[in-house]
């Protein structure tokens, strides 16, 4: 074996200085609609056993995986560590977690004064206490930390305390100590979304973090994994030493969302115009506020990302899997009865059938791509570029 070519630093894939890709997996943040994104992991997963071993997992296979909010909650999943140095979870545990636990993080309040109870509720507090949510990651997580996870993670939080984005980035661990925090105080920040959860206060080392939601920074984090990997660049980490940090044809990219409602519109300006505090915060079963602020900040990274991937001629490297056709309460983030959960896995499944589409940068409206196929052709198709670059990477580190 050759002395000067660095190996990874975490457990399984070689580093992709001795290879031909950057791998990067990025799940959305949504609430209970991480059941979606968790179908489509399970696919790709089972796809990459069937072109290696049953055992292959996904963290085996991505150089970053990133995710905000519930996208935060898989992320951890798939990467923390067990008891013999492998996933916490399998990708086909996903969505059993959600079904088995979102009841009971978002329990459900019954009877025709429902909506009533729930927006009075927002005036004066979090809708749910958080307590099970606190109860289960600690119990499931212990005292690992970020720099145990299997592959490099990246979850972005925001500090209403000091009004700043907070990344907890496998990469700045080594260059700020105190980002090496606990996964579950983690999984707890990011996911405190406003209105929902309690926000999440916690201290390592010598700083405080005072967290609400990932989704107020980054509700579609790839733009900011991306952006991790290339200052690792700038920084001459020598796992990325051969790869130009803008040199886009070296980036393999898979952007899962959690679904959204575009094509029947909930809100208008006429009612909008009559809301006041009450009305932004709560209004026909969720929050317009927080619904607006996360959407833009992820349709602005998928315009963003489908404008440099094409202008660099590396638009077969990027795929955004997202559903826009949500209604009623499967575009919810709480809603957690069997039934909507139940809706919700039958999205990600159908949505596995559907045409791969792409945001057209002239108009900036979603449409399929001539010619891609279905998302279940494509993922087949990625399963493929990732099953051999690990395996040219595996042949380079060992000639």
């Amino acid at each position: 074996m050759t002395t000067d070519i660095p190996t990874s630093n975490r457990a399984g894939l070689p580093p992709p200085s001795v290879g031909n890709l950057i791998t990067i997996l990025s799940i959305d943040g949504g609430g209970i609609r991480g059941i979606i994104p968790g179908v489509i992991l399970k696919y790709l997963e089972s796809e990459l056993q069937l072109l290696d071993d049953n055992q292959a997992r996904l963290a085996d296979y991505f150089d970053v995986i990133a995710g905000t909010s519930t996208g935060g909650l898989v992320t951890v999943m798939l990467t923390a560590p067990d008891q013999n140095n492998r996933p916490l979870y399998a990708a086909e545990d996903i969505v059993p977690f959600y079904l088995d636990n979102c009841p009971k993080i978002f329990p459900q309040i019954g009877g025709p004064f429902a909506d009533i109870i729930k927006k009075s509720k927002a005036l004066v507090g979090p809708q749910y206490d958080g307590e099970y949510l606190k109860d289960l990651v600690t119990s499931l997580l212990g005292t690992t930390r970020l720099n145990q996870t299997l592959t490099n993670v990246v979850i972005p939080t925001f500090d209403i305390k000091t009004m700043q984005p907070v990344i907890f980035s496998s990469f700045q661990v080594p260059r700020a100590p105190s980002k090496d925090a606990l996964l579950s105080d983690i999984c707890l920040g990011t996911s405190a979304a406003p209105t929902y959860l309690p926000a999440h206060y916690f201290q390592n080392g010598d700083q405080e973090f005072n967290l609400i939601d990932g989704g107020i920074a980054a509700s579609n984090p790839s733009f900011v994994a991306i952006s991790e990997v290339a200052r690792q660049v700038t920084k001459a980490d020598p796992n990325f030493s051969e790869i130009a940090p803008l040199d886009y044809g070296r980036y393999l990219v898979i952007s899962l969302g959690t679904g959204t409602q575009k094509e029947q519109p909930r809100y208008d300006a006429e009612m909008a115009a009559k809301w006041g505090v009450l009305g932004w915060l709560v209004n026909a079963g969720s929050s317009p506020l927080i619904e607006a602020f996360n959407q833009a900040s992820a349709d602005l990274v998928v315009f963003h990302n489908n404008v440099v991937f094409e202008a660099l001629n590396s638009v077969d490297n990027y795929i955004r899997i997202q559903d826009e056709t949500l209604t009623g309460d499967m575009a919810s983030v709480d809603i957690a009865t069997t039934e909507n959960l139940n809706n919700l896995v039958a999205v990600g499944e159908g949505l596995l059938d559907k045409p791969v589409t792409r945001v057209n940068t002239d108009t900036g409206t979603i449409e399929p791509v001539l010619n891609g196929g279905t998302n279940r052709e494509a993922l087949k198709r990625f399963a493929k570029q990732l099953s051999d670059e690990r395996k040219l990477r595996t042949l380079n580190l060992t000639n």
